[in-house]
């Protein structure tokens, strides 16, 4: 399978008007801050979209960004074993904003903005790494397994190039707000549909 195409942010913004943006990240993470015009269709629930975004794809290219390009390459993988054609945005969404391209916020997302999930991943795992290790020199050494089993979930991260960790963290609350308005994948799948 050949490497997805992919475009600088400068190279998309200039194309921005003829693409069909697909925002791979939480709702959450999405309503912080998003491409203009960009839809969310949250990694994990890609498979449900494919019809559309195969229509979609069949209009015209679409474009798939994440926050630094991890997610939306895996994205792109999965939509070119669906025979999808699509383009990856380099260095994603944190790409797009240092280059000084405007991002925007659907109307009612939270004036906090949600943590990128590698942050939210980071955070977590060293956390829980920290807890084994404290845990295993104050009350009895087996605790030290719980850090053995996180170190082991980062390894297995890497070979494999997915992360549970990351998709448990998906479905906490703050990561499944979209913002008022906004109305979640449902909402994206029909205006995928009408621009048909």
């Amino acid at each position: 399978m050949n490497a997805p195409l992919s475009l600088d942010a400068d190279q998309a913004r200039t194309r921005l008007a003829e693409l069909t943006v697909v925002d791979v990240r939480t709702p959450g993470e999405y309503a912080s801050g998003h491409v203009p015009g960009a839809l969310n269709v949250p990694l994990d629930q890609l498979g449900r979209a494919v019809p559309e975004l195969r229509e979609a794809a069949a209009r015209g290219e679409l474009l798939v960004v994440c926050q630094s390009g991890s997610r939306s390459a895996n994205a792109c993988a999965q939509l070119a074993a669906h025979g999808i054609a699509v383009i990856d945005l380099d260095g994603g969404t944190s790409g797009w904003a240092a280059r000084g391209h405007g991002l925007d916020r659907p109307a009612g997302a939270p004036a906090k903005p949600v943590w990128a999930m590698d942050r939210q991943v980071r955070l977590v795992a060293g956390s829980l790494v920290l807890l084994g290790l404290a845990l295993g020199l104050l009350v009895h050494p087996a605790f030290q397994l719980l850090s053995a089993g996180i170190a082991g979930g980062l390894v297995f991260s890497a070979l494999t190039n997915t992360c549970g960790m990351a998709l448990m963290l998906g479905k906490l609350p703050y990561n499944r707000t979209a913002g008022r308005g906004a109305g979640g994948l449902d909402a994206t799948l029909a205006r995928l549909r009408q621009e048909a």
